[in-house]
């Protein structure tokens, strides 16, 4: 019996979204953003210099047809003539978003079926009655911020006030969440996950996709987020991979944000820390999950550490050391296992604004043969591991392989 590792890349886009042009950051339209070719070109004109230095090293990754992928989904002719060992090709998504619930649920079958909703990019962002039943559920008289903004910004700007009045930091983005950051000590940190559960409700009856729970420590001018954040995610309204493979007797592994992001819907087991550790866990279950196993892993440092902060240079050694961290892994995958390595969306770290942007995606499998798979959806990604564990599949996707 087969095993399927499922990796995503969080928001390593290449471009190309047929639909960019409604997409936008600060006014701006997504249109041409491509978050791998404008790292590479930042890489190759000596733009991307902090931590490490010269052109863009993804051998692993280039080597399972990175670079093709990129040029179909997006042109700039950067693939050059290195040899290609896995199968190869572009995804384009559907569902009405460039947000992490919306990439997700597609990659694994089911295109989200309404429009989320958005908070207005104004200050107050958001209504008073959802103020209001904030404050009652966190017994405060007020809340901060209350507008878009970047979390290290709004920690930034906010934190001192929030330690002297105990008032959450309440913000939004682009994306389809409602964010409250406190500080683990002065507010505690069960206090904010407590308010962040009991608070879902109201925002996933108004069709927003995330409740996230901004965990953070230190004094002003030294404030660091923590490991312990929490989505708080609306539950997908129909089954999806995890469970289809879960319903087949089979185990699923959740890999870092994956069981937030499903709510848990077909989730066995979860593997939680930063970007070091889950190639850690992920490392570990190359070695160890069970025949017909489903492993779905999210490396979220691309998107929140480097993305959305605008930073090239962090971006482009991310991109390196996951490349050089996948060359130790494929190796030990057994006769039989699939690694299909993809992203749930785009965070060009050359674009204006700070938000996502919206892209097509590579789909890179190793395990499977070489070759191009050329443009597919992101439900196509679902049917196709369901294929390969040889699990019935639901939904509007069809197997590539």
């Amino acid at each position: 019996m087969m095993r399927a590792f499922l990796v995503v890349m969080d928001s390593v886009g290449i471009g190309g979204a047929p639909d960019a042009a409604s997409y936008f950051n600060d006014s701006v339209p997504d249109t041409g953003a491509d978050t791998l070719g404008h790292i590479f070109d930042a890489c190759a004109r000596g733009a991307a210099e902090e931590g490490r230095s010269g052109p863009l090293h993804l051998p692993t990754l280039a080597g399972l047809g990175l670079y093709q992928a990129a040029d179909l989904a997006s042109g700039g002719a950067r693939a050059g003539d290195q040899p290609v060992t896995g199968l190869w090709g572009a995804a384009t998504e559907v569902s009405k978003g460039k947000d992490t619930p919306s990439g997700h649920w597609e990659l694994a079958g089911l295109p989200v079926p309404w429009d989320w909703h958005y908070f207005p990019d104004r200050v107050p962002a958001f209504p008073k009655d959802l103020t209001d039943e904030v404050c009652r559920l966190a017994g405060t008289d007020g809340v901060l911020a209350n507008c878009h903004g970047s979390g290290t910004v709004m920690l930034d700007q906010f934190g001192e006030e929030h330690i002297r009045t105990g008032k959450p930091i309440c913000y939004t983005s682009a994306d389809s969440v409602f964010q409250i950051a406190a500080h683990e000590e002065h507010f505690g940190l069960d206090r904010l996950l407590t308010l962040c559960a009991d608070l879902a409700p109201t925002l996933h009856a108004m069709k927003v996709g995330r409740v996230i729970a901004r965990p953070f420590v230190g004094e002003p001018g030294n404030f660091t987020r923590t490991g312990n954040r929490h989505d708080y995610a609306i539950k997908p309204p129909q089954p999806i991979l995890t469970n289809w493979v879960q319903e087949a007797g089979r185990r699923v592994y959740a890999v870092g944000k994956i069981g937030d992001i499903f709510s848990m819907s077909g989730i066995d087991e979860v593997r939680k820390g930063d970007d070091a550790s889950l190639m850690r866990h992920l490392s570990d279950l190359v070695d160890e999950a069970e025949e017909g196993s489903l492993t779905f892993a999210n490396f979220v440092e691309f998107d929140s550490l480097y993305g959305h902060r605008r930073n090239v240079s962090g971006y482009a050694r991310h991109l390196e050391w996951f490349d050089a961290e996948l060359a130790r892994l494929l190796p030990r995958l057994r006769e039989g296992d699939l690694m299909l390595i993809t992203a749930d969306h785009g965070n060009d770290p050359t674009w204006t604004g700070t938000d996502h942007t919206r892209e097509r995606v590579p789909v890179l499998i190793a395990g499977r043969g070489d070759g191009s798979i050329g443009q597919v959806g992101f439900a196509d990604v679902a049917a196709s591991i369901a294929a390969h564990l040889d699990v019935p599949a639901q939904g509007p996707g069809r197997s590539f392989l």
